[in-house]
C-alpha cells in the first residue's frame, strides 16, 4: 500500500509565534483530526521539542497532500517540508 510521509520542520521564529497564539495550535489540530476522521491521515507524530512533525497520509496522491499541507495554519511558519512516497512492506 502506498503512503506519503511528510516531514515538517518549523522555523525558530514560527515556534515563538505559535507559542504566543494559543488559537493556532487548536486550529491546526482541527485539520489533523478531520483528516484522521476522513481516513487520509494514518499517523501523526510531533517531536518532543515540537519543532518537527511527521504525517503519514494514505489514499491520496502527492499533489493533494501538498494542497492539504499548504492549507494548514502553521504553513507560513514551516521552514522545511519534505514529501516522501513510500511503499508499506508490513
Amino acid at each position: 500500500m502506498n503512503k506519503i510521509l511528510v516531514f515538517i520542520t518549523l522555523s525558530d521564529n514560527g515556534i515563538e509565534t505559535i507559542k504566543s497564539n494559543p488559537e493556532l495550535p487548536k486550529k491546526e489540530m482541527e485539520f489533523v483530526n478531520l483528516w484522521k476522521e476522513e481516513g487520509i491521515l494514518e499517523s501523526f507524530f510531533i517531536s518532543v521539542t515540537k519543532k518537527d512533525a511527521v504525517l503519514i497520509f494514505q489514499n491520496i496522491d502527492e499533489s493533494k497532500t501538498k494542497e492539504l499541507i499548504e492549507a494548514l495554519p502553521y504553513f507560513p511558519y514551516m521552514a522545511k517540508i519534505e514529501y516522501h512516497l513510500m511503499n508499506k512492506q508490513f
